[in-house]
């Protein structure tokens, strides 16, 4: 329809011409279908001169708008964003445009949220998706304090926090306490945004080789056959041992450019999900609570939890199997 209040969709303007064909009145045609008799003789005068390809919705936009804002002027708008990152507010007085009017020139260009650009250069940001699950797989390290028996210091207070820290452990750095720190590694499809993690002890490179290995059955069991993987450049991932790990299961293995973590964003986005709805979703009192709480998340956020790159459906209705079998 053209609009949510329109009365004829494409098959209801058929019915009207073929009624109106068969030698009935235009006007008891249009009563009964609750439309006006203009609109009715519109949509006959169309098919007459087209065919059925005249009832079809049409859009709204004019053929000219002759107050629309220069190019040049639209041009210098977008150079003040890009270049100095002004909002409307700022561009306006300057070009001596209402702000309303500056707003409107940034959304025709997709320029109307700095979260759209790369701050450093001003570039709009590209954004791309692979075609089908498995063509990349993004796979990266998310470094988390641990947490000592009992709780620490935000959620029993300092005085029982450091107590639980004095008993928790006995490695000491300065006559102080390490609870040391827990290493989730993630792997997350491109395509399918389907995810998997494990809380690990350490980012070695066995250690890392192990974790793709088992996240690599996972991917296998539903469906996915993994063609590449993209990391950064870290230590555990640059190791020989990371690559033929991938290599032996015919994988190929891609890391991305120095200092553009960027480009191994779905995993970077991911990670700050992490964070908020487990790591920091609530208070745990020892760090194996908080490691047990990570297969719920990863159910709901796999199978329930809608995601707005994929119109508001969670990532299995991307993987073959259908999702109704999972609960």
């Amino acid at each position: 329809m053209s609009h949510r209040n329109a009365r004829l969709t494409v098959h209801g303007r058929r019915i009207l011409v073929e009624r109106v064909l068969a030698g009935r009145p235009v006007a008891h045609v249009a009563a009964e279908m609750g439309i006006s008799r203009p609109t009715a003789h519109k949509w006959v005068r169309r098919w007459r001169a087209e065919g059925d390809a005249g009832l079809l919705d049409r859009s709204s936009r004019p053929r000219t708008t002759p107050h629309r804002t220069p190019a040049v002027t639209e041009d210098e708008v977008c150079r003040l964003r890009t270049e100095r990152k002004l909002g409307p507010a700022r561009i306006g007085p300057i070009l001596g445009l209402p702000a309303s009017t500056v707003h409107r020139i940034l959304v025709r260009h997709g320029l109307n949220r700095l979260a759209w650009l790369d701050r450093p250069t001003g570039e709009p940001v590209r954004r791309y998706e692979r075609a089908r699950p498995g063509e990349l797989v993004h796979v990266d390290i998310k470094k988390l304090g641990n947490i000592p028996d009992g709780g620490g210091w935000r959620t029993v207070g300092r005085a029982a926090g450091e107590a639980h820290r004095q008993a928790t452990t006995d490695a000491r750095k300065s006559s102080k306490p390490v609870i040391g720190y827990s290493f989730v590694h993630s792997a997350v499809d491109d395509h399918s945004r389907l995810a998997y993690s494990e809380v690990l002890p350490d980012e070695r490179q066995h250690t890392a080789a192990g974790f793709w290995q088992r996240a690599n059955a996972f991917f296998t069991a539903h469906g996915i056959t993994v063609q590449r993987v993209l990391t950064d450049n870290g230590s555990c991932y640059k190791a020989r041992l990371f690559t033929r790990t991938l290599a032996a299961t015919g994988i190929t293995h891609k890391k991305i450019r120095p200092y553009r973590p960027q480009t191994n964003g779905k995993v970077e986005r991911f990670n700050r999900t992490l964070l908020d709805e487990w790591a920091y979703q609530r208070p745990y009192h020892s760090n194996d609570e908080r490691t047990r709480a990570l297969a719920d998340f990863l159910h709901t956020y796999n199978h329930h939890r809608s995601h707005t790159a994929l119109g508001g459906h969670p990532p299995i209705s991307r993987v073959n199997n259908p999702a109704g079998q999972y609960t």
